[in-house]
C-alpha cells in the first residue's frame, strides 16, 4: 500500500499515516462484490420514467377496419392493434417498474472498504492533514490539488462539510466533495484520485471498521 500524507499547505508530511488494514488493505478475492455494488448504486438511482401506450390507450381505432368475412384479408378488430403500425405496445414499460437491487449494510461497507483498498494499493489515495482556506476561493482549492498532484477526476472526502470548503470546491470541474459517511463504490471507482482529510480517515475507520453502528 502506497499512501502519501500531506500537510494542510500541500507539502509532503514526514509522518506516515496510520491506516486501518481492515479498511484500507482489505483483501479483494474477486471484483464480484464491487461490480454488484457499482451496478446496485446505478439501479437504485434509476427512476421508471418510460411509459408506453397499450392497445386500449392509443387514440383512435374504435371502428372495425373492415368486415369480418368476405374481403380475403385477415381478420382485424382495430387499427391500434400491436401488430399494426402506430398501434399499441405489448409488454412495454408502464412507469411502475422496480429496478432496485438489494444490498445489505454489511455488503455495502465491505464493498466500500474493498474499493478504498484497491485505490490505496494503486497509489491513488492521498491523505491531507486538513482543509483550510483563507478566502475559500476556487483558486485556492485548485492550487492545493495541484500541489497534491491531482490533475484528473477526483473526489475530496471530509468528515464534515463546511460552507467554506464547499464554496472552495463547488466550481471545480471533475472534483466532487463528499462527506465520509456518504462514500459510495460508484464515486470511488469513477475517480482517478481520492483525497481524504485525517478527520475523514477517522470517520471512515469508525464507519467501516465496525466502531460506528
Amino acid at each position: 500500500m502506497s499512501v502519501t500524507a500531506y500537510t494542510k499547505s500541500g507539502t509532503k508530511s514526514a509522518t506516515a499515516p496510520k491506516l486501518n488494514k481492515d479498511v484500507f488493505s482489505k483483501e479483494v478475492p474477486s471484483f464480484d462484490l464491487l461490480n454488484y455494488a457499482y451496478n446496485a448504486y446505478l439501479a437504485n438511482a434509476r427512476s421508471a420514467q418510460a411509459v408506453t401506450l397499450t392497445k386500449g390507450k392509443v387514440r383512435g381505432g374504435g371502428r372495425k377496419p373492415w368486415r369480418q368475412k368476405g374481403t380475403g384479408r385477415a381478420r382485424a378488430g382495430s387499427i391500434r392493434s400491436p401488430i399494426w403500425r402506430g398501434g399499441g405496445i405489448t409488454f412495454g414499460p408502464q412507469g411502475n417498474e422496480n429496478y432496485k437491487k438489494p444490498l445489505s449494510k454489511k455488503a455495502k461497507r465491505t464493498a466500500v472498504a474493498q474499493a478504498l483498498s484497491v485505490i490505496a494499493k494503486d497509489g491513488d489515495l492521498k491523505i491531507i492533514e486538513s482543509l483550510a482556506f483563507k478566502e475559500a476561493k476556487t483558486k485556492e482549492a485548485a492550487s492545493l490539488l495541484s500541489k497534491l498532484g491531482v490533475t484528473r477526476k477526483a473526489i475530496v472526502v471530509v468528515d464534515t462539510k463546511t460552507e467554506e470548503v464547499s464554496r472552495a470546491f463547488n466550481n471545480l470541474e471533475n472534483v466532487k466533495l463528499v462527506s465520509a459517511k456518504y462514500l459510495s463504490v460508484y464515486d470511488l471507482l469513477n475517480s482517478d484520485s481520492v483525497v481524504m482529510t485525517t478527520g475523514a480517515v477517522a470517520a471512515v475507520d469508525a464507519w467501516l471498521g465496525g466502531k460506528d453502528e
